[in-house]
Order: structure tokens, then C-alpha cells, then sequence
């Protein structure tokens, strides 16, 4: 027997609990035959998050073919390959296949061929230069980084399309391969063609990233048009 709404794949979603962006960005990129069952965790403590383990396994009534875990730690000195060992570990504990958005970021960033990375951030000029160590270490030349300087976490997610808009503008301008967005709870993927339109450079999203990753990781190939690049040519 197959869920009847979802014939093809249930992905599990899981997101940081004050995020309101995840879930209906990644709502707008399901192709015809899955569906998305949400799961929250919190933020904290020295392994990421305390509770992201417990609150997984409530997901696998679900039956999901794998996890996408909508969160970049790119803000904190070594925090993508933190994520990295937290996800790894977690697919060990329940046996299936684990993707998150810093990791999806950089697969998408290889699969494009870009090297020279332009970066948009919903943080400020210090917290920055934590995210441009991060990318290099990771292996990418970052040419120009620039933040949305939310005030707080929560007020990300309340970041005006405008002011999304300004800041991409400003990174376009430079001789960059690709665009870079980080942070989950930035509203990017319903703006993401048309920024990739207006400026003639690829973008990666970080939830357009972390659900293209998942997407293809259970063997689901379906070009999906409208959101960039990404999507609907890898």
C-alpha cells in the first residue's frame, strides 16, 4: 500500500521552531505525488539542538523516504560541519537518509560549477564574516558578502521582499559565479526567479538547496520550473 496523496516520496521536514519560512517555501517546490509532514525542534546547547533527535523519531510514523532539515548554521565558527556530524549521526539513529540546508548549499553550489560566491546573509557586517570563513573553508572564493541585518532571529522571517530585493541587488553587481542566500528563515524561493531574472546570476537559496538535495537524494528528477536554476535544470 502507498499514501494515497503521496504515491512518490513523504518528506519529512524539520525546522527550528520560530521559523515561519521553511514550511511554506518548500510547499511551493513539491512536485505531483509527495508530501511534506512538518516537525519543529529548538535551538541550543553544544550539539546544535537538544531536542532535533527526539522530535525526529516522531516523524517516522509518517514513514517519510528521508528528512530535510531546514536550517544553515553558516552564523557560528565551524558550525556547517557541526550540522553536518548532528545529521550523520541522526541518519545512524533512525536509519534514514538526513539533508541539511548548509550542506545542500555547497552540494548545489559544486553541482553548478560555481567557485567565486556572492553572499547574501539576514545578518549583520560581523556576523558576516563568520558566514564568508565558513563558505571558504568549505572551498568557494567569497567575492562580496552582504546581510539584511535583521535585529533578532524571530525578525528574520519578518524581512520585506523590498529589502531582500536591495541587498541582491548589491551583490550582483560583482564578478561573482553564483549567489549565495543563507539563513532558512529568509524569504527567498518565492522571489528566486525573478532575482535571478532581473540580475543574470544563478542563485542558490539555502531551502531551495536543502529540498533539491532531498528531492533527488530519494531519486525524484522532476524539473521543477519557477524557482531558478537550481531546480529546474539539476
Amino acid at each position: 500500500m502507498v499514501d494515497t496523496l503521496a504515491p512518490r516520496a513523504v518528506i519529512g521536514v524539520m525546522t527550528p521552531a520560530m521559523n515561519t519560512v521553511v514550511q511554506p517555501e518548500l510547499e511551493l517546490l513539491r512536485p505531483a505525488g509527495v508530501t511534506n509532514q512538518m516537525q519543529r525542534f529548538r535551538l541550543g546547547g553544544d550539539d546544535v539542538s537538544d531536542d532535533l533527535n527526539d522530535e525526529a523519531e516522531k516523524l517516522l510514523d509518517c514513514v517519510p523516504k528521508a528528512i530535510a532539515i531546514g536550517l544553515t548554521t553558516d552564523a557560528g565558527p565551524g558550525g556547517p560541519p557541526k550540522l553536518a556530524s548532528k545529521c550523520q549521526r541522526l541518519e545512524k539513529e533512525i536509519s534514514l537518509p538526513v539533508f541539511n540546508a548548509s550542506s545542500a548549499d555547497y552540494a548545489a553550489l559544486q553541482a553548478l560549477g560555481a567557485k567565486r560566491i556572492a553572499v547574501v546573509t539576514p545578518f549583520n557586517a560581523e556576523v558576516d564574516q563568520v558566514v564568508k570563513a565558513n563558505t571558504e573553508a568549505a572551498g568557494f572564493e567569497v567575492v562580496t558578502i552582504k546581510g539584511t541585518e535583521a535585529p533578532s532571529l524571530p525578525a528574520i522571517c519578518e524581512t520585506s521582499l523590498d529589502d531582500i530585493r536591495a541587498v541582491f541587488a548589491e551583490v550582483a553587481k560583482s564578478d561573482c559565479d553564483a549567489i549565495l542566500q543563507v539563513g532558512t528563515a529568509l524569504p527567498v524561493v518565492a522571489i528566486l526567479q525573478e532575482l535571478e531574472d532581473t540580475h543574470g546570476k544563478t542563485i542558490v537559496a539555502c531551502n531551495a538547496a536543502v529540498y533539491w538535495q532531498c528531492l533527488r537524494g530519494v531519486g525524484i528528477t522532476d524539473p521543477i520550473p519557477g524557482y531558478g536554476r537550481l531546480l529546474a535544470e539539476f
